[in-house]
């Protein structure tokens, strides 16, 4: 079996669940492949400067023989990954060891009490479903990935001034937004800039999107959830001649005439997940539902 392991940091506190995991892999002849900057940063430690094991830095080095990708770390980090996990099917497994967590849904102690169920792939395996960005002007930026597991926001850029964004849904205008800016968000990413926007909260099982307007200045402008398989198509005015884009944690300047086509895209994401660790259980846990906080 081959597993790759991803992160972005790592704590000093973290390196006895990690011995401990790079321990079960050896004993049970499963290979590690490390992602080249995160073995750098393990190797930054005393205790972990020994560690040797074959690197990946890029997507194609991730054949379809690898069974799972560990990412250490919180949700960022997953985001992070999926640049290079793409349409490869490899599932995810979420070591949350950053705070809040809706993604990486494995604490350290449960993680190490579970390494056996995991390898056995005998807990849930959840699919989630991206965006996919086109635009009328193609950039060429290498870099930046035309897919997002969480959002797709659009926000103005070097004004103080609302931008104006047209929105048509399947070539039909819906409304011009006035606003700071606008998300378009996955069932995955409703938990996260959408909600504190005032979108709603859409279980991942769902096949929807959600428009929310960022700060809007027409007062009835509300969020929208609509069928994931529609396409949305946004005309961008500003006073100044680009606005941001941003999907996920990546984010580039974009010229006013670029106008963006989004829909769903023609794959997966696939995340390991606890049986206990439900999403209604997590959610209770993240957002303190159920909780008397009056004393």
């Amino acid at each position: 079996m081959k597993i790759a392991l991803y992160g972005q940091k790592f704590g000093k506190k973290n390196i006895p669940y990690l011995n401990q995991f790079i321990g079960y892999a050896s004993n049970n002849s499963i290979d590690i492949y490390i992602e080249k900057s995160f073995l750098n940063i393990l190797n930054s430690f005393e205790e972990l400067k020994n560690l040797n094991f074959p690197v990946f830095s890029h997507h194609k080095e991730l054949t379809k023989d690898f069974s799972l990708m560990f990412t250490f770390g919180g949700d960022g980090t997953i985001l992070s990954a999926i640049t290079l996990i793409r349409d490869s099917g490899i599932p995810i497994v979420g070591v949350n060891t950053g705070n809040l967590g809706f993604l990486a849904s494995f604490n350290k102690d449960v993680f190490v009490k579970k390494i056996d169920q995991i390898f056995n792939k005998k807990l849930l395996l959840m699919q989630r479903s991206l965006l996919w960005l086109e635009t009328s002007i193609k950039k060429n930026n290498k870099k930046f990935f035309n897919f997002a597991l969480n959002e797709i926001v659009i926000f103005r850029k070097e004004t103080v001034s609302m931008i104006t964004i047209d929105a048509y849904i399947n070539n039909e205008f819906l409304t011009s937004y006035w606003a700071d800016g606008l998300i378009i968000s996955t069932p995955t990413g409703s938990t996260g800039y959408s909600l504190s926007c005032g979108g709603p909260i859409i279980s991942p099982d769902n096949k929807n999107f959600v428009l929310t307007p960022i700060s809007p200045h027409n007062l009835f402008s509300r969020p929208l959830i609509i069928s994931d398989q529609q396409n949305v198509h946004l005309k961008i005015h500003s006073r100044v001649k680009s606005y941001s884009l941003s999907m996920d944690t990546r984010l580039i300047s974009m010229s006013q005439e670029n106008e963006l086509y989004i829909k769903k895209a023609p794959f997966y994401i696939y995340l390991l997940q606890e049986g206990e660790n439900t999403y209604y259980k997590t959610l209770r846990e993240k957002l303190l539902w159920g909780i008397d906080k009056r004393n």
